[in-house]
């Protein structure tokens, strides 16, 4: 009986090795995602950093691809393309989406400064936020471990509930319901009147 051969996963295309181990990965395999990370890592982020410009937040976006390709590996179709594929349009979209969001900051930043009347104590402001911050982050230590996470992935990542359904791995009414029950808490939590 013949032995089965097959391509060696170090002479094959670093497309064919990474679709490979994104299949290991899928499974849980930590070192094939090592090895993942040394394959799409750069190419991710030189995709992110041409969208973003920004360095600092570039990588900030290329570990939350990452993150996202460790948790939702087995989401990957081979039939529909490959694991670089699909690794670079994770990573494309989170990159258009940070940049969307920066914007959005910066024009609400614009608008506050350039509204009448409003005096900027940018050290107040630092402040605040920062006070404000740590009262949702407390508030967050309140939901169920599954309502935090529908509720993160949500608003902090930009994810929509099908998205975050697929994520979690959960039917997307299972989610729209933790997510529910999640913001209520939240509101009750930061006294947030309906």
């Amino acid at each position: 009986m013949p032995a089965e051969t097959g391509p060696p996963e170090t002479g094959a295309s670093p497309g064919h090795g990474a679709d490979a181990l994104l299949g290991r990965v899928a499974r849980g395999d930590e070192r094939a995602f090592e090895r993942l990370y040394d394959v799409a890592a750069a190419p991710v982020h030189g995709l992110v950093r041409r969208v973003v410009r920004d360095p600092a937040l570039a990588e900030e976006v290329t570990q939350e691809v990452m993150i996202e390709v460790w948790r939702s590996a087995a989401r990957f179709d081979p039939a529909r393309g490959s694991a670089l594929a699909w690794i670079t349009t994770i990573a494309h979209r989170r990159a258009v989406d940070r940049v969307r969001r920066e914007q959005r900051a910066g024009d609400r930043e614009a608008r506050t400064a350039a509204a009448p009347g409003s005096a900027h104590d940018p050290v107040g402001e630092r402040v605040e936020a920062r006070l404000e911050h740590e009262r949702v982050r407390r508030c967050l230590r309140t939901l169920t471990r599954l309502q935090r996470e529908a509720v993160t992935l949500a608003y902090y990542a930009g994810h929509s509930y099908r998205e975050v359904a697929e994520l979690v791995g959960a039917p997307p009414s299972t989610v729209r319901t933790r997510m529910r029950d999640g913001l209520v808490r939240l509101r009750d939590c930061l006294g947030v009147e309906r």
